[in-house]
């Protein structure tokens, strides 16, 4: 399946470029392109700010300009914020993720072009572009840097396609107590209860009940945290609070 490249135009400093490769890995991708970058490639600065995604700096292609480098795509996507004055669509990095797999899929290639750090795209980059994406930010302050701008989209991209449950337990969940490990803890609780007089005034002692023995149902225990509470609970009962 194709993947999306990432096209840095006139990128400035080697350090961003490690960056955006390391941004870039995380989430999968390794199609790197360079643009013109100011100080020339390979750049020894861009190594260690990689962190290890070393594979996408030692594949990363170098063009002399925009048109060359996305002469194998079909659609290009430009990134930025500032109004151009050009009737281009502009969409959002999770509809421009979602849209890049689904053309993935079929094969096709999307470029994704981002701009120098100081200034951004221009108007002729943005106008090899087939539409325009920017991040949704703070109307006060809107200035990300070049990795930024990469790690959103390519964790829009990689979301896109990720099976990942949205809510999980951290360890090895065993399962929910059964039936008969919860109404042992609710008895054991009520009877340590009533040895010390709680459920008083007797007219709403039902009540109580009912309302501890739905917390407790309501909290899901697992059969080990059932059995830790009742050694809690008997612990108690050994020493009369005084």
């Amino acid at each position: 399946m194709a993947q999306p490249a990432i096209i840095l135009v006139r990128p400035q400093l080697g350090e961003n470029i490690g960056k955006a490769a390391r941004a870039m890995l995380n989430f999968g991708l390794t199609d790197m392109r360079l643009v013109s970058p100011r100080d020339g490639w390979p750049n020894p600065a861009a190594g260690p700010a990689a962190s290890g995604a070393d594979r996408v700096l030692d594949e990363a292609q170098v063009f002399d300009n925009v048109q060359a480098a996305v002469e194998d795509c079909n659609i290009v996507l430009a990134t930025t914020r500032r109004p151009r004055g050009m009737l281009k669509e502009v969409v959002t990095p999770s509809f421009g993720a979602a849209q890049a797999r689904q053309l993935d899929g079929k094969g096709e290639r999307v470029g994704i072009l981002f701009g120098p750090e100081r200034s951004g795209l221009d108007n002729d980059d943005i106008a090899a572009s087939d539409a325009i994406l920017t991040v949704p930010l703070n109307q006060d302050f809107g200035s990300l840097n070049l990795a930024q701008a990469v790690i959103i989209f390519a964790y829009e991209w990689f979301k896109a396609a990720d099976e990942t449950a949205a809510y999980r337990l951290e360890r090895d969940y065993s399962g929910h107590a059964d039936k008969k490990d919860v109404q042992g803890l609710i008895a054991h609780l009520e009877d340590a209860l009533e040895a010390r007089e709680y459920f008083f005034p007797e007219d709403r002692a039902p009540v109580m009940r009912r309302t501890l023995r739905n917390l407790i149902q309501r909290a899901g225990f697992t059969a080990q945290e059932t059995q830790t509470l009742r050694g809690v609970i008997k612990k108690l009962d050994l020493f009369p609070r005084k």
